[in-house]
């Protein structure tokens, strides 16, 4: 009960709303329990035949009083026994630290508390943040909501309210970051993943090394204790700059001082520009602080430089010389020319050059293109292969050279790639080629001209002639121990929509996806030099989000995910965060109760095959559990009608295939 002055206190303040707190006869004689009044939080008490309320926080350490007890006529905190009066809020002694009261009305329908009309937002340092990081185009955030980032968290609210952003909670950090890392490997635009301090920042990691070793633009928000209790331990202190170390590529802590509008404009830059992670620290106490009266958000309005920078004229001569001289070049494309491909292909085009590409590329140039080859190295086609063993120069462009791969050393290389650093990593090229890859393409298309090579466009038909027919050989194989992967794959080719996008996982079923299935327009994701199980359904949930953005390249199409067991097990709670926001994304799902990949390099290295065998439950129905649409698929003859079900369905859907773990 409110005394007299309270309530002309109140009545000052501002406007009183009441709210209807409980039922009558809900709360027992003798007990409390916690209410929310609008905003508000309070701890309603039944005491000697009466109600009160009282503010639920403790002035302890702010302990939930509606969690106590009433103990010898006197409530209890439940955190550390700190006792006040059930109805008046006093202290036990006459101490001056008793707890507010809040007035209290009995009424036919129920128990009503009066609390003063809920204040309106002022805008704090992390709303001009928030509104910065808008400007900057990061509208898409995955996160978890947590006691260390609320204030932060709000900020964020803000700006979803308002349409400025999308948020998506999560149910493992790390799946915010796998998501945040394949959004920005689609569309080259930072996305923003959020956790609180402790564990939730240390669960970003692999996601986020996933984006650093891919060049994939993210910004991580991350809470942090308290800055007045930083060092000494704290819970669930951890030195973020010191755990983030090399996976991001800038990383500060937001300070009481700190330019906070600048400080978000220099992460998104540099996110952008060294395509990579930036993450910011927000201390406890530091995302509530007031903004400045006036404070402007920034944006990238003068901050960002166009980018289409040529190469210098010496490396690009000597390129010119080399490719006069080839009668039969072949271009490789990597990740780096994901968003260049036009240039690529004219200049492809002209010299009348095979295409081959990695395996992080693949789909760049659609296999049905007179000219595409398919995917080289250990995951890849045996026509690229045979391509790079014929030809007598090799044109690079925006790939790392990886042992994946196996671009050979032994034939004349010119190497383009718009990061210096990358050119020659790992053996020396003949012609290093340091310029943006679009514009290099167009300036070599420009000084080539006519210069005619051998034209290798029947050849790559031939190629893919006895690949096919190869490939129809493998159909007939079946051991009756579950559906082989070309019959998976060939069925996928056939049903899912041309410029669908696909994220993929690792293991034996990405090298056979990458062997057997025939790209048209689709764009395909991947976990590429981290190689990191698990990522295929964060990842298509990131794409997902690319989708529901208006007037963009994604806008619209359809996203798959394909995994094996062992990566669906990863995140398999993901499917839940899909149902919640009704992501149209179709997983598919190789079951064959094995970590397959492993057991076959066991089997390799003269190992004993050991602990690599799986548990599963029946993925299908846990699907259905989940809310989304569940099939399973025995036999080869089910896969079409299987995928075109999910694939038509209006929401989450898995396809759970009993494959066999030798026929890959």
């Amino acid at each position: 009960m409110s005394t007299d002055a309270g309530k002309a206190e109140k009545k000052a303040r501002g406007k009183i709303v009441w709210h209807k707190a409980a039922e009558l006869g809900e709360l027992p004689e003798g007990r409390v329990k916690t209410v929310n009044c609008g905003l508000k939080t309070l701890c309603l008490s039944h005491f000697e035949g009466q109600y009160a309320a009282l503010d639920n926080k403790c002035p302890h350490q702010g302990g939930p009083l509606g969690e106590g007890s009433i103990e010898n006529g006197w409530l209890r905190c439940p955190w550390h026994g700190w006792d006040f009066h059930p109805l008046t809020g006093g202290s036990p002694g006459g101490y001056e630290d008793g707890i507010e009261t809040f007035e209290v009305d009995l009424r036919e329908d129920g128990v009503y508390v009066a609390v003063e009309e809920d204040a309106p937002h002022i805008r704090t340092v992390t709303d001009v943040m928030a509104e910065t990081m808008v400007n900057w185009g990061v509208t898409q955030v995955f996160g978890m909501v947590g006691h260390s980032n609320l204030g932060l968290a709000d900020a964020l609210r803000v700006q979803e309210e308002a349409g400025h952003l999308s948020y998506y909670g999560i149910r493992h950090e790390g799946a915010a970051s796998f998501a945040c890392s394949a959004y920005g490997k689609l569309t080259g635009k930072p996305a923003a993943c959020l956790a609180i301090a402790g564990p939730g920042a240390t669960n970003l990691l692999t996601g986020l090394w996933d984006a650093n070793v891919d060049r994939s633009p993210v910004l991580a928000l991350t809470g942090q204790v308290d800055t007045q209790v930083l060092g000494p331990g704290a819970f669930q202190e951890v030195d973020l700059q010191g755990a983030f170390g090399k996976v991001a590529q800038w990383s500060q802590t937001v300070l009481h001082g700190s330019r906070h509008a600048e400080l978000i404009s220099l992460a998104t830059k540099s996110a952008i520009l060294n395509r990579g992670v930036s993450h910011l620290i927000f201390p406890d106490e530091v995302q509530t602080l007031p903004a400045a009266e006036g404070a402007k958000a920034g944006s990238p309005e003068g901050r960002v430089t166009p980018r289409e920078i040529s190469p210098p004229e010496s490396s690009l001569s000597a390129a010119v010389d080399l490719l006069k001289t080839a009668r039969r070049p072949v271009i490789i494309v990597g990740h780096g020319a994901r968003f260049e491909m036009d240039a690529v292909v004219e200049l492809a085009e002209s010299l009348g050059a095979p295409v081959l590409t990695t395996f992080k590329a693949k789909g760049l140039i659609p296999d049905d293109h007179p000219l595409g080859c398919g995917v080289l190295g250990r995951s890849g086609t045996p026509i690229a292969s045979w391509f790079m063993n014929e030809c007598d120069a090799l044109l690079v462009f925006g790939a790392s050279f990886s042992n994946h791969t196996g671009i050979t050393p032994k034939k004349p290389t010119i190497q383009v790639d718009f990061d210096p650093m990358i050119l020659g990593k790992f053996h020396a090229v003949d012609v290093p080629v340091w310029g943006e890859i679009g514009v290099t393409a167009k300036l070599l298309q420009r000084r080539l001209g006519g210069n005619t090579k051998v034209d290798q466009r029947s050849e790559v038909a031939e190629r893919w002639a006895i690949w096919r027919e190869e490939k129809e050989r493998r159909l007939r194989d079946d051991r009756g121990q579950g559906v082989s992967s070309s019959h998976i794959f060939a069925a996928m080719t056939r049903q899912v929509p041309e410029d669908a996008i696909i994220a993929v996982d690792v293991g034996n079923n990405t090298y056979s996806f990458g062997r057997y299935f025939e790209c048209k327009h689709q764009a395909i994701l991947m976990s590429g030099y981290l190689g990191s199980i698990g990522f295929s359904l964060p990842a298509a949930m990131g794409a997902w989000a690319a989708t529901q953005e208006a007037d963009t390249p994604f806008s619209g199409r359809k996203v798959v995910s394909v995994s094996g067991d062992g990566g669906f097990g990863q995140y398999m709670g993901e499917l839940l965060t899909a149902v919640k926001y009704n992501m149209s994304i179709t997983h598919v799902l190789l079951n064959n109760s094995e970590l397959g990949k492993i057991s076959k390099e066991q089997r390799a290295g003269d190992w004993h095959v050991w602990q690599t065998s799986l548990h599963n439950p029946s993925f299908a129905a846990y699907a259905e559990i989940c809310g989304a649409l569940g099939i399973r698929v025995t036999r080869a003859s089910e896969l079409d009608d299987a995928l075109k079900r999910a694939l038509a369905h209006d929401g989450p859907s898995l396809v759970e295939i009993v494959a066999d773990v030798a026929l890959i």
